[in-house]
């Protein structure tokens, strides 16, 4: 085959260090358009993009090119940097060192769609430790709690 080609679809989740509420609806919009075009850069497709306060919800398309850990380095390393410029209140901003990171089937493309946009509503009765917890059981990952929440 002369030509290389790929979908894979990834489901990623990262929260602020220490899940501070940094994200607010002032900035939201444009911190996740700033993710989606760091991606852009990188031959990836955001497919949908959302999170509350303390953490965001990528969902992309992982480019032929590179790995996860490679992308997800790229697109926090890019996003706190351009945060920290927004302003005092954002100096001390940081991502958690670690993320989550699901395949997502087809079928369910539309499903996680729906379920980034609502991220407001869900987390009115779902922290992000037992929301990150049942992805973690769902896709049977299995973690020490120790090193799960910097």
């Amino acid at each position: 085959m002369a030509q290389s080609l790929a979908n894979i679809l990834i489901h990623i989740i990262f929260s602020t260090k220490s899940r501070r509420g940094f994200i607010g609806n002032d900035i939201a919009k444009d911190l996740h358009a700033y993710i989606a075009g760091i991606a852009r850069t990188l031959d990836s497709h955001v497919h949908e993009i959302g999170g509350v306060q303390d953490h965001v919800h990528v969902f992309l398309s992982l480019p032929r090119t590179l790995s996860v850990s490679q992308l997800i380095e790229e697109i926090k390393k890019g996003s706190s940097k351009w945060i920290k410029t927004k302003g005092d209140f954002y100096r001390n901003f940081s991502w958690q060192a670690g993320y989550g990171a699901f395949s997502v089937s087809q079928s369910n493309y539309d499903a996680l769609r729906k379920y980034i946009q609502n991220q407001e509503e869900h987390h009115k009765t779902v922290s992000f430790q037992d929301e990150f917890s049942l992805f973690l059981e769902r896709y049977a990952i299995k973690f020490d709690e120790r090193y799960v929440w910097d």
